[in-house]
């Protein structure tokens, strides 16, 4: 019996930002969170509860600086749950659950707010000018070598690296505040990490052929 990660009905405060940890407790967070990925795995029936209870607060900080209402909001984070428990045994790195939650997140607010926009006519000529964007087959190829250069690099990168870099990815405009609060780390520090974060990418992208192909 899958657990009941529903939100109780009726009004409720919103869950505030919690304090910022040290290295090790971020290590200890992940190492812990990534246990309770596995029981849940197993079948124990409350090691969902208590992974919702612990990163619940963070989603709703996620969620609601995108925007959305506080209803929205709430169908969002259920949405996030539900498809966890989809993919539950399916998640490849445990330990990065937190950045597979805010990336889901994120992904489904822009969904929600996608679909609350107002829906606007398109005129009869709209797509008269727009560009033939079909592929030939050595573009493709090219373009799978460099994607698989970057990723290639990426592991290369250190764990903390890798989670910054995640976050920042998926973000069209990253917000320090979320990101400082997903991965525990002071504000101030995010954009001189990103940054040496990127020179090292850049430089273990200039090694790799597949990535200097043109």
């Amino acid at each position: 019996m899958a657990a009941d990660l529903r939100p109780e009905p009726g009004p409720r405060p919103e869950p505030g930002p919690r304090p910022e940890l040290g290295s090790a407790d971020r290590a200890d967070r992940r190492d812990r969170l990534a246990g309770l990925l596995q029981e849940a795995r197993d079948g124990r029936r409350d090691a969902l509860n208590l992974i919702a209870a612990d990163l619940t607060p963070l989603l709703w900080q996620v969620v609601r600086r995108q925007g959305l209402d506080r209803e929205a909001a709430e169908d969002v984070i259920q949405t996030t749950w539900l498809r966890l428990l989809h993919h539950l045994k399916s998640i490849t790195a445990p330990r990065a659950l937190i950045e597979w939650l805010v990336t889901t997140a994120t992904r489904e607010s822009w969904r929600v707010q996608a679909t609350q926009r107002d829906a606007r006519p398109v005129s009869p000529g709209a797509f008269d000018d727009v560009p033939d964007t079909d592929t030939l087959p050595e573009d493709l190829v090219l373009r799978n070598e460099r994607h698989q250069a970057l990723w290639n690099a990426m592991e290369r990168l250190s764990e903390s690296c890798r989670d910054l870099l995640r976050l920042v990815a998926f973000a069209r405009r990253p917000n320090y505040e979320t990101v400082a609060v997903t991965l525990g780390m002071p504000k101030g520090s995010i954009g001189p990490t990103r940054g040496r974060c990127l020179a090292k990418l850049r430089r273990l992208l200039a090694e790799d052929r597949g990535w200097s192909v043109s």
